[in-house]
């Protein structure tokens, strides 16, 4: 039929083996359900993804295909026999037939492999520079030192719920007065449940810990959007509206902390950390001083699919907005942890270079949504903080460290392989990470920069998921 014809067609360009692993993959189904699928190639967002994949699947005319692409992906998710994977998308194309460009297909796919192949490459390097730092470092770690930082710490602490604050904040507050306070921010999609673990292990290590819920962003944004309640996963002005509603937060804390006879005394505003993920790591960074550079976001604008860089979705939508943007950064943080962050386009090496506070990077290798090498590994050398670190999780993804498997059943289901290995592991080695660096860069206990060394990620280090540490990085290109 004229679906073996494609892959008949295909398989003149690569080995029988290579076509044998291509059939499963065509055949893998996305367990999402008809209305999920829908209302999202009707965002932006997804209208650009299927404008990308319509330059390759195009109409039996060679038209851009991405219209026929999305009546064909919505009858697939609708096709209980199979559902939504690559062979009903193309039984169901509603032309006389799909155009399947072949070389402009080879074009993206060599690519594909090129990035693929650089990041494993340039994560060797990070692993290689990592084990000579440690060597040179002298320091020896047993693997049970890290026992210290990973089990809960003696303080106790209490929630406080701050539901009408200018941010929905769940507050973690240890015993004890003039605590450091750390701030929590979510990526697209999450909420505060989403990295309330984090919280938790610092509150019981002296820590203040706000966690924050961004309502233009969060799990019931895009509850909203497959309801058809909205329609667009995120405005645009979101990515200001993030770290400024943050700003606006602390104002508002420390004014209650001045009121509240239960807060008064017990945080120090003038020691405060951001942590996040994701879009929360871009907020992050934002609020630690990197600015917005619109001439790196024209040349990075509008997202090409051979850039594969799903996160220049969001990235690129900032130029539309009004012009002056406002000042994002708080001279309260004195500290940045970013997990999996986005940033190449919207703040590029100048903008990152504006960053002079501490701040650690983290990565993982098998991250497809916020890629390893172009939004980490690269931005990373671009940074000037003379207290700057790059954590690497080789086989991490974008999910590692967030992954719960006792969420909302209404969350869509990730596969495993979008999850990575041993997201229990990952999460474990932020708890212990964070800790590291928070005490030695926002609550001034020196005892533990002795973790912030490549020699104890050496010896923490799991099989299962390497983990690596280096200051300062050199890139081979």
């Amino acid at each position: 039929n004229e679906l073996q014809a494609y892959i008949r067609a295909f398989g003149r360009y690569i080995t029988p083996e290579q076509l044998e692993e291509l059939r499963p993959v065509l055949l893998v189904s996305a367990e999402v359900d008809v209305v999920t699928v829908a209302q999202f190639l009707y965002t932006t967002q997804g209208e650009a993804i299927l404008d990308w994949l319509g330059e390759v699947i195009q109409t039996a005319g060679r038209q851009n295909g991405s219209l026929a692409l999305r009546a064909a992906m919505i009858q697939a998710a609708a096709d209980p026999d199979g559902g939504l994977n690559a062979i009903n998308v193309l039984k169901h194309f509603p032309t006389q037939g799909p155009r399947v460009d072949l070389w402009r297909l080879l074009t993206i796919t060599q690519v594909a492999i090129a990035e693929i192949n650089q990041t494993y490459a340039t994560s060797a390097e990070v692993a290689d520079q990592a084990t000579q730092a440690a060597l040179e470092s002298g320091q020896t770690h047993s693997p049970a030192s890290s026992n210290v930082l990973a089990s809960p710490g003696n303080y106790q602490w209490e929630k406080r719920v701050f539901g009408t604050a200018v941010l929905p904040t769940d507050l973690y507050l240890p015993e004890g007065e003039n605590r450091p306070l750390v701030v929590i921010s979510h990526g697209l999609g999450n909420n505060r449940a989403t990295l309330a673990y984090v919280a938790e292990h610092l509150a019981s290590h002296g820590f203040a810990a706000a966690v924050v819920e961004h309502p233009g962003s969060n799990a019931s944004q895009i509850d909203s959007l497959l309801n058809g309640r909205v329609n667009e996963a995120i405005a645009p002005d979101e990515l200001i509206r993030r770290p400024t509603s943050v700003q606006s937060l602390l104002d508002q804390l420390e004014v209650t902390a001045q009121r509240d006879p239960l807060l008064r005394g017990r945080i120090d505003f003038a020691r405060v950390g951001m942590l996040g993920q994701s879009l929360g790591a871009y907020t992050t960074l934002a609020l630690a001083g990197a600015k917005i550079d619109l001439n790196s976001l024209e040349r990075s604008c509008p997202p090409q699919i051979r850039q594969l860089n799903l996160s220049l979705l969001l990235q690129c939508m900032v130029p539309s907005l009004p012009q002056p943007l406002p000042t994002l950064q708080d001279s309260r943080v004195q500290a940045a942890f970013a997990i999996n962050p986005l940033n190449s386009a919207v703040f590029g090496p100048e903008g990152l270079s504006n960053i002079t506070v501490p701040i650690m990077m983290v990565s993982g290798s098998q991250d497809t949504v916020t890629p390893a090498l172009a939004e980490q590994i690269r931005p990373f050398t671009w940074l000037k903080s003379p207290e700057r670190y790059l954590l690497m999780m080789e086989g991490g993804t974008h999910f590692s460290t967030i992954f719960d498997p006792a969420a909302d059943e209404e969350t869509i289901p990730l596969p495993e392989v979008v999850i990575g290995p041993s997201p229990e592991l990952a999460k474990r080695y932020i708890q212990i990470m964070s800790l590291a660096f928070f005490k030695t860069h926002l609550a001034g206990e020196d005892n533990y920069r002795q973790y912030l060394d490549p020699s104890f990620t050496a010896a923490i280090s799991h099989p299962e998921l390497p983990l690596s540490l280096v200051r300062d990085l050199t890139l081979a290109n």
